[in-house]
């Protein structure tokens, strides 16, 4: 229904198709960053297998969407072993 309403909107008004473009685009990007939150390492969902995934990281683990400085693989444990 209402993306009918949408494409009757873009052939009466064709300057209305760059907009309905970026907005889906954006709608999908955020939705694809919102599923790479929720498989993050810092959630659980499921707390009976494993309550803190947290701990089962290795250190040079690249959590950070993007690191340009740092050199995970170089860097050493300072915690303690879980």
């Amino acid at each position: 229904m209402i993306f009918r309403t949408a494409v009757e909107h873009a052939k009466k008004h064709p300057g209305l198709i760059p907009q309905f473009f970026f907005i889906c685009l954006g709608m999908g990007g955020a939705s694809l960053y919102l599923i790479r939150l929720a498989k993050g390492p810092h959630v659980t969902w499921n707390k009976t297998n494993n309550p803190e995934p947290w701990n089962k990281l290795d250190p040079t683990y690249q959590y950070k969407f993007v690191a340009i400085t740092t050199d995970y693989k170089n860097l050493k444990k300072d915690g303690p072993e879980f």
